[in-house]
């Protein structure tokens, strides 16, 4: 392989039309005729639907259509969402959202009648004129409360609130409690919040009539899922449903899913003939936009006398919100990437996943594995103190070694593949982190700092990160007869650099620059099948698709050429969108001449032993996952008067393999540390105990700001992997492993002196001045 490319930091190609509002997002597509969604939304978290009276909204000059659920039975095929993550193999069980609530509201929230105007101010007009009789129900906001004997159900019309459970288990896990020297228990939780992307979600649908044609616009993940979904509800053939996505504003896991209001929208194009948009604010994405991290954990680790960990038992409760949307894939990737780095010889953790009268949980940034690595640095935090370690010396102790590698955990991921760790070094990693932020010079500095009546403290976390998850992703690579390059793929772009690193990857094979490939992500009917943006996986799957198909355009190339010139393939390169005799410039067969000489005309053969069409298909399955890990430390200061926290300095350590382009892996890295940082200090989705949401702005849920952040130093480590062509790994949510288990132990080592210990996040200023002010 030609290492000109890959591996270097190359400015991102899309960020021009990014900065200068030359980009197209999906709230900018106002197609002709095009009509506008509301909705009227529960204000209860769980009621039974009586009345519903829309006649003064329907009376509206303006509105085109309001309903209820029982208006769309004639549309759709179905009144619920087609759940997106259904067990392989099983019969199907719908337990998706209802698309407009029927009978009874879940949450505060859910969609209950829908609106189409001409604008969205009358459709918004119209739906504060619908009015609905709501009969109360007791409502569940806590995930083990749920399971309690005798707790409400949260959907009386499906009984019981335990959605599923099971056992994650290796080892002889009882025995190694009964011989252990030590046992530290804690009791752990994470918060619930939201996405918070710069763009909400949106669609715009048009029926076109004469063709039988929908087609879609939306700010998705997965156009393809949501393609299927649409075939699915609306009872068409594939051939008649397109999925476009625009330029996105930011995904992070919650726009993989197909909404309600989606599929409002497709509706009303079908059956009010013109074009229908539904853009979400801001307060509805507090309301309505699925969300996660909700998990409470009850957790035992045994050591022996020297602080190995003999074993790791506990139970994981994860409140799944009112409806399943998207599978029971969260708790699952907690209770298996809780191992991280470290040697667990037995392990055993019962799931229980609970239904509460919140919005849905679905996947975000890490999507469950940030949880797990939470809950495994904090135990290592506890179990230091009780055997009388520092942090760092019982991570070394535990600690997978280099000459381990590859490494195997006893336990299986959900898709029954081994945990098998492919490549890295976990301690080098640790022992950079800890130089760069100079943990050898820091007791000096903390001390001389207390000395003025300051509090410093330094925490450190490790993680081990699954990506690159398939079953597969699609990369086709063109040669039109203009010579022009052109790659499709069911991958997307969403923000993230996509564009340029495929790019970089494709060019690299071809002999191009960047800027001369063009990338043709999101779109249905450029490649018939993909699975799309999450999971940390579109390098290594899509990268490796475009990467293997490049390389068999490359040698169609090169034999085409060959014949042209009548030249020995080994004698021949690429470079400049020509393929050149080496050492003789002026012989020389330019792409163009390439592909025109197999596009065929009529009456001609093709020439002997070429196919027609300079061009190539692959859809790369990856094996197993790939795993990319790193270490965060940190040192923060706290004012032990105001509680406030504050980030001195913040180094990452990371190890995604392969580097593409080493800035947009910065910039993916920083991404998740400031999304962590927020997790860990900020953010929290506050319900009371009636299941009421009360942080529904950006008043009132926090995000941090330019202000908090610290300067965040990244280093790298590069361990490849065998597991894809290219030797990468993921790296999109890599960052927001560590920050929350960081921060907690440097708050925690800074408030030494006030016995300050830390159980959940986010920390706020007055849960530090309760603690301080309790010692």
């Amino acid at each position: 392989m030609d290492d000109s490319l890959i591996g270097a930091p190359l400015r991102r190609l899309e960020d021009r039309a990014l900065l200068t509002g030359g980009a197209r997002y999906v709230d900018d597509l106002n197609p002709d005729g095009l009509l506008h969604c509301a909705f009227v939304r529960s204000a209860f978290a769980h009621a039974r639907i009586g009345a519903v009276d829309m006649a003064a909204a329907r009376a509206l000059p303006g509105v085109h259509a309001v309903w209820a659920a029982a208006d769309l039975a004639g549309i759709l095929t179905q009144d619920r969402i087609p759940e997106g993550f259904p067990k392989p193999g099983a019969n199907r069980r719908e337990v998706g959202p209802y698309v407009l609530a029927r009978d009874e509201v879940t949450y505060v929230g859910e969609p209950v009648c829908a609106v189409i105007a001409e604008t969205r101010a009358i459709a918004e007009d119209a739906a504060e004129r619908v009015e609905v009789a709501y009969d109360a129900l007791p409502a569940v906001a806590d995930c083990r409360a749920a399971l309690d004997r005798g707790a409400p159900d949260v959907d009386s019309r499906d009984p019981g609130n335990l959605v599923d459970s099971y056992t994650v288990a290796s080892g002889a896990v009882d025995e190694a409690f009964a011989g252990a020297a030590h046992v530290v228990t804690a009791e752990l939780r994470q918060h619930r919040g939201v996405s918070s992307p710069m763009e909400c979600r949106g669609s715009v649908l048009r029926f076109d009539a004469g063709r039988g044609r929908l087609t879609m616009w939306a700010n998705t993940q997965a156009p393809h899922s949501h393609k299927s979904v649409l075939v699915h509800l609306l009872g068409l053939d594939e051939a008649k449903v397109r999925v476009v996505v625009p330029s996105v504003g930011g995904g992070f896991g919650p726009k993989l899913l197909f909404y309600p209001e989606d599929a409002v929208a497709a509706a009303g194009a079908m059956t009010l003939g013109r074009p229908v948009k539904w853009t979400e604010d801001r307060r509805e994405h507090f309301l309505a936009t699925t969300q996660e991290r909700d998990q409470v954990w009850e957790v035992e680790m045994a050591l022996d006398a020297d602080g190995r960990i003999l074993g790791l038992r506990g139970r994981l409760y994860h409140d799944q919100g009112a409806y399943t949307a998207r599978g029971t894939n969260i708790p699952f990737s907690s209770a298996t990437t809780i191992l991280g780095p470290y040697i667990v010889p037995a392990y055993r953790m019962e799931v229980f996943i609970a239904g509460t009268n919140k919005v849905p949980a679905t996947s975000m940034r890490g999507a469950g594995h940030p949880q797990g690595c939470f809950t495994m640095e904090r135990m290592l935090d506890l179990a230091a103190r009780k055997v009388g370690m520092s942090p760092v010396e019982i991570r070394r102790a535990n600690m997978i070694r280099a000459d381990q590698m590859p490494y195997t955990h006893p336990v299986k991921t959900q898709a029954g593949q081994p945990i098998a760790y492919d490549s890295g070094d976990y301690a080098a990693c640790q022992e950079q982190a800890l130089k760069a932020i100079g943990a050898e010079d820091f007791p000096a500095r903390q001390a001389a700092a207390r000395g003025q009546g300051r509090c410093l403290g330094l925490g450190l976390a490790n993680y081990v990160k699954p990506t690159g998850r398939g079953p597969f992703e699609s990369g086709l690579v063109r040669v039109g007869t203009s010579g022009k390059v052109s790659v499709y793929t069911g991958a997307i772009a969403m923000g993230q650099g996509f564009h340029t690193a495929m790019a970089q990857i494709c060019a690299d094979r071809l002999g191009l620059r960047p800027e001369d490939v063009t990338i043709v992500a999101g779109d249905t009917d450029t490649v018939p099948m993909g699975i799309g943006g999450f999971a940390s996986r579109q390098t290594v799957t899509a990268g490796s698709a475009i990467h293997l198909a490049a390389g068999k355009v490359r040698e169609k190339l090169l034999g085409i050429a060959a014949h042209l010139m009548e030249a020995s393939e080994n004698d021949l390169e690429l470079a400049g969108g020509r393929v050149t005799v080496k050492g003789v410039p002026g012989m020389s067969v330019s792409f163009a001449d390439a592909a025109n000489a197999v596009a065929g005309t009529p009456g001609y053969a093709l020439p002997p032993g070429m196919q027609a069409g300079l061009e190539a298909n692959v859809d790369f399955a990856p094996s197993n996952v790939t795993y990319a890990n790193g270490a965060h430390a940190v040192i923060v200061e706290v004012d032990t008067e105001t509680g406030g926290v504050r980030i001195d300095r913040y180094v990452v350590v990371h190890d995604s393999g392969r580097l593409v382009n080493p800035l947009i892996v910065d910039g993916q890295v920083q991404g998740g540390v400031v999304h962590g940082l927020g997790n860990a200090l900020f953010e929290s989705m506050l319900f009371d105990d009636g299941a009421q949401p009360v942080t529904t702005t950006l008043a009132e849920y926090l995000l941090p700001s330019a202000p908090e952040m610290p300067n965040i130093e990244i280093h790298h480590q590069v361990s490849p992997t065998d597991r894809n062509p290219i030797g990468v790994k993921g790296v999109g949510e890599c960052g927001v492993m560590s920050p929350a288990p960081a921060i907690l132990a440097a708050i925690e080592d800074a408030l030494a002196e006030y016995e300050v210990t830390l159980d959940r996040y986010p920390v706020t200023p007055m849960m530090l001045i309760e603690k301080i002010n309790a010692r």
